[in-house]
């Protein structure tokens, strides 16, 4: 259009022109964790399923690979770090989902909308993740002993 000036912003709000915030964040971990639940989470129960489903040997070597083998070598204990990383990754992943998803039920209310009720429950429920998978993971490791 001749004679239009141009203020050099962009026409519809980018990353770049809002301030970041936890609520942000607690939004793109909520789409990553139940992203994670989904193809992890499902790679590991159909591993777990055919080497159920494979005999003693099969599920043998599962266990012996994400969890424990005492009398394996350096691949298994590599394994077995990778394993437990796996577990506690997807833990985290349905510890975060979980209360992001709770977040999400109180914000369908029309509450916890204003500003600083929004940073404060969004930083709440990134700590709840973290604390909840830790505890989870103290009390398994407990018992293990």
């Amino acid at each position: 259009m001749a004679g239009k000036e141009t203020s050099g912003r962009p026409r519809a709000p980018h990353l770049q022109v809002y301030k970041w915030g936890p609520h942000m964040t607690v939004s793109i971990l909520h789409r990553v964790s139940g992203d994670g639940l989904a193809i992890v989470g499902a790679c590991m129960f159909l591993w777990w399923l055919g080497a159920l489903a494979s005999g003693p040997d099969a599920y043998a070597a599962f266990v012996a690979c994400v969890w424990n083998d005492p009398a394996g070598g350096a691949f298994h204990q590599v394994t077995n770090i990778l394993g437990k990383i796996v577990l506690v990754g997807l833990t985290w992943a349905f510890f975060q989902h979980l209360f992001s998803g709770l977040r999400h039920l109180v914000l369908d209310t029309g509450a916890g909308y204003e500003l600083k009720t929004n940073k404060l429950w969004s930083t709440v429920v990134m700590i709840s993740g973290v604390l909840a998978t830790a505890a989870t993971w103290l009390y398994i490791l407990a018992g293990a002993l």
